[in-house]
């Protein structure tokens, strides 16, 4: 049976569906659309002309209009990766994946179904902090469990943060069953009844999973049973982690707390420039 070449259309040999030159020819054109707007993403430019070099790409590489769609997506995308590689996000380079973004009117849901115009969000979210404003882009729908004080703004919420306590536990070692003596009738003494010596060890635990709000003055926590707030000012230390962030309360008896975000890298870098406002 002879078969047809799904990209060409033409007779492609018996039960085969491709042409070896085509499926090429299409797998280079999707690389080729994905880093030309890559590069206009994160630097600028015209964005007349890229529309048309990757529609001429497109139609020489056996590209529909869906796939293309899709493959600006994945070029914007990868634009925002450029725009990180120094680990900060400019102006100029906000601007033009906005511009990008707008004239190839790319859905935001589409753009973060990888996490990245949430990234981009971020990205502008730390360079305004740093840059001494106090952000104001996230919408927030419907009302927040938080006791927010005069002039305290609300920053960021991060939902479904698990939070961990750490704990002591407390065993005994080295134990002994004593010997029985007796002193009187029917009565006797047990020497050497002891537990033995006392070790206390930590360990972190969960304790609840809710909602951490960051604002200009402290960090909130809500779930269905733990519910506080801390003060930038009574943080003595803060931990980095890959996923969230620790932190070590200026108190005697305080222990050290965390809150696990699923991107550390923001959550470290939004609450230590907050706290130094």
């Amino acid at each position: 049976m002879m078969g047809q070449c799904i990209y060409c259309g033409k007779a492609a040999g018996f039960l085969k569906k491709t042409h070896k030159e085509c499926k090429q020819r299409h797998e280079q054109g999707k690389f080729e659309v994905i880093s030309l707007v890559g590069k206009i993403g994160a630097e600028g430019g015209d964005l007349h002309r890229l529309e048309n070099s990757i529609e001429h790409v497109a139609s020489t590489s056996f590209i529909d209009k869906d796939t293309l769609d899709s493959l600006v997506a994945s070029g914007w995308e990868r634009a925002v990766d450029i725009a990180f590689d120094n680990g900060l996000l400019s102006e100029e380079e906000e601007s033009a994946l906005s511009e990008l973004k707008e004239h190839f009117s790319l859905p935001q849901q589409i753009l973060d179904r990888n996490g990245a115009y949430s990234k981009l969000v971020k990205g502008a979210v730390l360079r305004d902090i740093m840059d001494g404003n106090l952000p104001e882009r996230m919408k927030i729908d419907g009302g927040l469990p938080f006791n927010l004080q005069k002039s305290e703004k609300v920053v960021w919420v991060f939902q479904g943060v698990k939070y961990y306590e750490e704990k002591t536990r407390t065993r005994y070692v080295g134990g002994s069953q004593g010997v029985s003596v007796r002193i009187a009738r029917g009565l006797y003494y047990r020497t050497g009844v002891f537990k033995g010596e006392r070790v206390q060890t930590s360990e972190t635990v969960h304790a609840d999973t809710g909602l951490l709000g960051v604002t200009n003055k402290h960090i909130y926590f809500a779930g269905p049973s733990k519910r506080f707030r801390i003060a930038y000012n009574k943080i003595v230390t803060f931990e980095p982690f890959s996923d969230g962030i620790g932190v070590q309360r200026d108190a005697q008896t305080a222990k050290p707390q965390s809150f696990q975000t699923g991107d550390g890298w923001f959550t470290y870098n939004l609450i230590t420039n907050l706290a130094q406002m």
